[in-house]
Order: structure tokens, then C-alpha cells, then sequence
């Protein structure tokens, strides 16, 4: 049966979408993501680590390994981890930070938390024995996962820390891949994998005089504990006589401002976009209970959590937090109408679910939130997708304290920054201290978060390669670039609520093939351009338009590229569309199937 478009929209739904467009249009700017800053030349104060009081003294590193693992984050990880399984010990790790933990090493701002489940986000937890707990681990003990994992395999001897890349290059005459760093090491390796993660470049706002405040400044990957006091756990009293001023609502912003606002004696929020916030409904797990789990539940645990992510029906609901919620009702929804032949388009039944959930925040907002104006201003209106949803027990809250002021800016955003503090709505706002939790630039590739050069077969540097559209194959490899292997793609690759999914499947990924070459004497493995083009062919039959027209509706934000969908695809545009579940079949089947056809290799000695 044909299905067609709904023939009838209630004035309510036509309200709430001219309403929707008309909140989108006063966030839309003409600068994009130009808007944006990076933390270099005079900014680069931003980006020092706070956490290392003295650089470790060491020598430099010449050697000749197996594996170049760049990026020491659950990415970088899980690659050694699996490496270690499949027996390939010969490898090197470098990360800029001064020990394991990628996003949740410098990320350790008051409140700071993950909003997936710890049971399935935390990698490998059975093995390693980490007990969450709480359902939704705080980012401390993510951090001390990530070590538990470095102690478990044995990495730390491995790891190069406080070590920045500067350059990868490959040998054609060695068939080696040259990793060069700051610290003078030089590492010969036969395959390279990259994992800087999406979380790892941070973004300052261009407002103008952002260089002219005399009060202190920093972004909440930096968190300065020597200015607030404190820890991640709260006890900032150092902003006793402290007026604050954040900047950002998005997840970061939605856990700084409960614990800020116990201590600072003001805290004025800056608000461009409003959060849709769901209930966390946080809680202990009992260790007995967690102990008597069969083995093999995280895996299972996993699955079927992707799987109704990806409104798959499954039996039952094994993790039943808000993010299952969303989808279960689509589901059912779906079901509803296909058992009463109904001919609602299936764009226009999720429509329905969107707007009944979105109403249901914005009405707690109301239950919550006691002064009428301050709720108002913080209702998102726009659909429940467009920004990733967040969860929280005490931010609503917040604002019903005598010392914490929102201050909505109507889409507009900050207009300066002056010596004195922010001007908002032309209104000047004394403060002491700035915080921005102004987010990442979450869509910059590997090598750019890294800052290094990255040049592949006669001389071609990844720049060039992508300088007039982005070509690879699973958004993995490169044809140019052998035995190079990207762990945390999503451009061309899949991405996932749970993260800890496409980055699993990546790094499986990558070590399958590396073993493989290894196994088999391979010198350079290299796909072809031939391959290149019939994965974009596959990217462009997958393609999913609905998906595409619902985020170029959306209010500003990294999905959408700030709004900016006609020079580029929308953040998850960009993907393969078929969804990580197929994403995943696809390159298990390419390896055992496809992987003659697709690459082109050299030997190190005699064909095996």
C-alpha cells in the first residue's frame, strides 16, 4: 500500500511549527560557524593543561613498532585493547593529556556527568571489573575507568603522555608511516590509527572584546579549581564573593549551573538557545545485584539498547531510561497505525511523538521554574532531535535561587565582552569571572583536532585529498593514505547515541585488518578509488533525505552546521544512513568478502 503524506494538520500542529520557525529564525546568523573562535595565537592560554603541574621530563623516543596509536581517549583505548586480545603487542600511544581519559581527562567541570547509562557506556567493564556507582557515572569516575582499562592491559608503559603530534608522514621506501612530536620523538610504524575525538577541540565565542576582560576567563574543558576552590563534587567557596557568568546552555552548561550556583555569590546565565531537559532520575546500583549479572550481559546490554535507538521492536526494554522512551513510543505509534491501515506518512506519526514529548518538557518547565517569565524564556521550541536531548534533577531548579539570573538574549547571544563583563540585550553586566561552556568543535577531523599534518603516498597531504569533497571508504581509510586507520569516524562513518558503539565497531575494525596484514605479511594495504566511489555510491543510496529536511528545520547548532545546510550535509547528513546496526554488517561482510576487491597491497617479502 502506497503511503501518503496526512492529509489534515490541526491549527495547533500549524501554530507550533510557525512558532518553531520563527525561533529558528532569530537564531540564524550570518557568519555560521564562523561565529566560532579557535584556541591559538592569542587565545592558546585556553587550551594548557591545568591538571599537570610540572611537564615529566623524559628523552626522546626513536623506535620501530607495529601500530601508531594516536589519541588516548576511549577510541585510542579500545584500538590498544583489542590489540592486546589479538596478540599484536608492538605499539605506541601518544595523547597531548597527561594520562588516559580523552574528553573525560580534560572535561572535569563541578556536576560533570555522562548521560548514557555507565552499564553500556563504560568499554569492556567486565573485563576490566570497574563496579559503577551510579546508573549515570559522574565524569570522575568514567576518568578512573579510563586508567582501570590503561592498568588492566597494561598500556601505561606504551603511552607517550604530554606528547603533541606534529606530523605524519608516509615512508613509500620503508613502507612506514614517520610519527614525529613536540618532544623530538621519531616512530616508525606500519599502521597508523587516529582517534581525537569529537569532544576534543574546543570553541571559543568571537564576541567582540572577548580579549579585553580584566576578570578571569576559562572554558569548562579547562576548569580552573585554583580560582573556584573545589572539585568536580562542588566545595567551589572561592566564588563566595565571586559574580559569575556562564556562557552556554547546552550539556555542559546544564551541569555547571546547579553546582555554581550553591556557591557564587551571583551567577548570571547568558542564553541564546534554551535545553530540552528530561528528568535524570539518577540512582546507586547495588554491587550484589551488579555482581550477579551472566556473563556477557554488557554486550547483550548494548544491543538491545542500539537497537530500539534505531526503532527496532525488541521484547523488552533492558536499560528504560527517557533516551529509550522517545523511541518506544515511536514504535508503538507506527504499529498503531499500520494495524488500522491508517495513512499517516511516517515522518508526520514521529512528528506526533516529537510534539507530544516536547510538550511534555516544556510543561514541566512550568511545574518547576516558579517566576512566569524565567519559564517562558526557558522553553525550547523546536523539535526534540534538533539538539541532543539532556536530562537533569536540579537545573530548572537553579534558576528559582535569590542569586542566580537567567539572562535570555532572545537568539541573539551576547552582543560584547568589556573589561568589566558582558553586554547582553544592551545591558552591561559587571562580573568577576567568565566561564565559557561554549562546546567543541565537534564535526573537525582527527588530524585537525590534533593539529598536525598528515601526508600520505607521493607527497599528498589529507588537505589536499579532501580539498574538494571528502572521499573515503566507511569513513575509515583513504585511498593514498595506506595503512592508516581512522577509530571514531562519523563523516562517511556511523555515530550513535552511545558513542561507545561506532567507536567498538571502528576500532574492531581497524585491528581485524591490521592482524590481518600482519598475518599475511602485507606491506601496505591500501583501498582503492574504485572502492572510494561505490561507498559513496552506498552513502548516496542510504542517504536518508527526511532525516536531512529535519535538521535544515532545526534551530542553529553543530547538527545543523549553525543553520548552514547548503554548503555542506547536516552533522548526521554526513553519515552513512543506513544506521549503525547496517553500518556495521556492511564492514564485517567487506572485510570477510570485499577486501581483495577493494584494496590494492604489496608484500613485504614473497606473496603469502
Amino acid at each position: 500500500m502506497e503511503i501518503k503524506q496526512s492529509k489534515t494538520v490541526s491549527p495547533d500542529e500549524d501554530r507550533l511549527r510557525a512558532k518553531y520557525q520563527e525561533e529558528k529564525n532569530k537564531r540564524l546568523r550570518p557568519d555560521g560557524e564562523g561565529q566560532y573562535l579557535e584556541a591559538t595565537g592569542a587565545f592558546e592560554d585556553f587550551v594548557k593543561d591545568p591538571y599537570v603541574a610540572e611537564p615529566e621530563q623524559r628523552g626522546a623516543v626513536w623506535e620501530e613498532v607495529d601500530v601508531a596509536i594516536i589519541g588516548c581517549g576511549f577510541g585510542g583505548l579500545l584500538t590498544a585493547a583489542y590489540l592486546r586480545k589479538a596478540g599484536i603487542d608492538s605499539f605506541r600511544m601518544f595523547d597531548q593529556a597527561g594520562d588516559f581519559g580523552g574528553t573525560w581527562y580534560w572535561n572535569r567541570y563541578p556536576g560533570v556527568r555522562c548521560d548514557i547509562e555507565a552499564m553500556i557506556y563504560l568499554p569492556l567493564i567486565e573485563e576490566v571489573g570497574t563496579v559503577p556507582k551510579e546508573r549515570y557515572a559522574s565524569g570522575g569516575e568514567i576518568y578512573a575507568h579510563c586508567q582501570a582499562m590503561g592498568r588492566h592491559f597494561d598500556l601505561y608503559k606504551q603511552a607517550l603522555f604530554q606528547t603533541k603530534v606534529t606530523g605524519l608522514g608516509w615512508d613509500e621506501n620503508l613502507a612506514r608511516w614517520i610519527v614525529r612530536t613536540d618532544r623530538g620523538d621519531t616512530v616508525r610504524a606500519r599502521f597508523v590509527t587516529v582517534s581525537q575525538g569529537p569532544l576534543s577541540k574546543m570553541k571559543l565565542p568571537g564576541i567582540p572584546g572577548i580579549e579585553s576582560f580584566k576578570g578571569k576567563m576559562f572554558h569548562s574543558s579547562r576548569w580552573d579549581y585554583d580560582y573556584t576552590g573545589g572539585s568536580a563534587t562542588g566545595g567551589l567557596t572561592k566564588l563566595g564573593d565571586k559574580r559569575v557568568g556562564l556562557i552556554g546552555t547546552g550539556a555542559t552548561g546544564v551541569q555547571i549551573v546547579p553546582v555554581v550556583s550553591d556557591y557564587a555569590k551571583e551567577l548570571f546565565v547568558f542564553q541564546r538557545t534554551p535545553s530540552a531537559l528530561d528528568v535524570r532520575n539518577n540512582e546507586p546500583i547495588d554491587p550484589a545485584w551488579f555482581g550477579g549479572l551472566p556473563e556477557g550481559w554488557q554486550e547483550e546490554r548494548m544491543e538491545n539498547f542500539l537497537a530500539i535507538l534505531s526503532s527496532v521492536p525488541q521484547d523488552r526494554d533492558m536499560v528504560s531510561d527517557q533516551w529509550t522512551d522517545f523511541w518506544k513510543r515511536l514504535v508503538v505509534l507506527m504499529a498503531q497505525h499500520k494495524l488500522s491501515a491508517g495513512d499517516e506518512h511516517p515522518q508526520h506519526i514521529m512528528q506526533i511523538v516529537d510534539d507530544e514529548k516536547m510538550n511534555e518538557l516544556r510543561a514541566r518547565i512550568d511545574d518547576e521554574v516558579e517566576d512566569p517569565k524565567t519559564a517562558e524564556a526557558l522553553k525550547p521550541w523546536y523539535n526534540y532531535l534538533c539538539k541532543r536531548p539532556l536530562f537533569s534533577d536540579r537545573y530548572l531548579k537553579s534558576f528559582n535561587k535569590p542569586n542566580v539570573h537567567l539572562v535570555d538574549t532572545a537568539g541573539k547571544g551576547v552582543e560584547a565582552i568589556t573589561e568589566r563583563g558582558i553586554v547582553a540585550n544592551g545591558e552591561e553586566f559587571e562580573l568577576d569571572c567568565i566561564i565559557f561552556a561554549t562546546g567543541f568543535d565537534v564535526g573537525a577531523a582527527a588530524y585537525r583536532v590534533g593539529g598536525y599534518d598528515v601526508i600520505g603516498r607521493g607527497g599528498l597531504s589529507m588537505d589536499e585529498k579532501w580539498s574538494t569533497d571528502l572521499r573515503t571508504v566507511h569513513g575509515t581509510q583513504l585511498n593514498g593514505f595506506p595503512n592508516f586507520h581512522i577509530v571514531g569516524g562519523f563523516a562517511q562513518g556511523t555515530t550513535a547515541f552511545n558513542f561507545m558503539h561506532p567507536l567498538s565497531i571502528q576500532a574492531e575494525h581497524a585491528v581485524a585488518l591490521i592482524a590481518k596484514c600482519l598475518d599475511r605479511n602485507i606491506a601496505a594495504m591500501e583501498v582503492t578509488p574504485e572502492a572510494e566511489d561505490r561507498w559513496l555510491a552506498l552513502m548516496e543510496e542510504n542517504h536518508n533525505m527526511a532525516l536531512q529536511r529535519y535538521f535544515e528545520e532545526c534551530t542553529p547548532g553543530f547538527l545543523n552546521n549553525e543553520g548552514d545546510t547548503e554548503s555542506k550535509p547536516s552533522f548526521l547528513g554526513g553519515n552513512f544512513g543506513g544506521g549503525t546496526i547496517e553500518y556495521r554488517r556492511i564492514i564485517r561482510h567487506w572485510r570477510e568478502n570485499e577486501l581483495e576487491k577493494d584494496t590494492a597491497v604489496t608484500y613485504a617479502e614473497t606473496e603469502a
